[in-house]
């Protein structure tokens, strides 16, 4: 398969080009020393903040919809008598 040390090279080339497109598709990167570290989009961040967020206030959502609605009624005065 490999008659000349051209197709060898070309081979390795074709490998290691592979190799590093597929790194870049999932989201690796090497550093300066050779180390392998997942790339961080900086939205990400924000949005699993924001998922977060949006998980909190569909259990309230929840609380709200299941609770009795004596004890609403009680919670919504206690926040009048606040304010």
């Amino acid at each position: 398969m490999f008659d000349n040390p051209f197709s060898m090279v070309v081979a390795i080339v074709l490998i290691v080009s592979i190799a590093g497109v597929l790194r870049a598709k999932y989201g690796v990167l090497r550093d300066k020393h050779g180390n392998e570290r997942p790339l961080r989009d900086p939205d990400t961040d924000r949005m699993r903040a924001e998922l977060n967020t949006l998980k909190e206030r569909v259990a309230v959502l929840e609380r709200i919809a299941t609770d009795g609605s004596s004890k609403l009624d009680r919670e919504i005065e206690a926040l009048r008598d606040r304010n």
